[in-house]
């Protein structure tokens, strides 16, 4: 008789070790995405911007300033909070400028511990924090670097500067706004 109950032992064992795993923090490998953490989740852009189109970047520095075109350098990590709640700015600024610009937003990590190689690198740039923005007009010269939560209106104003381009008239302000536990849009005040 002893034998017949050791399925059940068995399925009764698995089954609480089961639980245990779910209550302790989910399944082993499930995603839990969070905004204000340090830990890798993802492409920030898609998750926290829902705009995954903007990396890879259309263009490298060094194809923008052969053309001739602004470049908005934006320096992120995806595994940084201060970068995955910059992300909804980063899409709003594709959304307010599209093919004007080159905007380029750029993974830190290749840039470290590296020997910049001219002025067309973009480490050449970099000051070592992020997120950080630089806005760098056509002939080369640098018309904005910014580090951290920058407001929009600002890089908005330096890429009118160097394009050339005016602001709307009476173009509203912006906020941040959370539409869920996840997700941030730009939204006028």
């Amino acid at each position: 008789m002893p034998t017949r109950r050791l399925p059940f032992r068995l399925s009764a064992l698995l089954g609480s070790l089961l639980c245990l795993l779910i209550g302790w923090g989910g399944w082993p490998g499930a995603a839990v995405a969070a905004l204000d953490d340090d830990r890798y989740d993802g492409n920030i852009f898609a998750l926290y911007a829902g705009n995954g189109s903007l990396v890879p970047p259309r263009n490298t520095l060094a194809e923008s300033r052969a053309a001739g075109r602004v470049a908005v350098l934006v320096y992120y990590l995806d595994d940084n909070a201060a970068s995955k709640r910059f992300a909804p700015v980063v899409s709003e600024l594709q959304r307010h400028w599209g093919n004007t610009i080159e905007l380029i937003p750029l993974v830190t990590d290749p840039l470290q511990n590296r020997p910049v190689s001219g002025d067309d690198d973009p480490a050449r740039y970099w000051k070592g924090t992020i997120p950080q923005v630089v806005v760098i007009e056509p002939a080369g010269r640098v018309v904005f670097d910014a580090q951290g939560a920058v407001d929009i209106g600002r890089i908005d104003a330096a890429i009118s500067t160097a394009t050339g381009i005016p602001l709307p008239e009476g173009m509203p302000g912006s906020d941040l706004q959370s539409f869920n536990e996840l997700n941030r849009e730009v939204v006028s005040r």
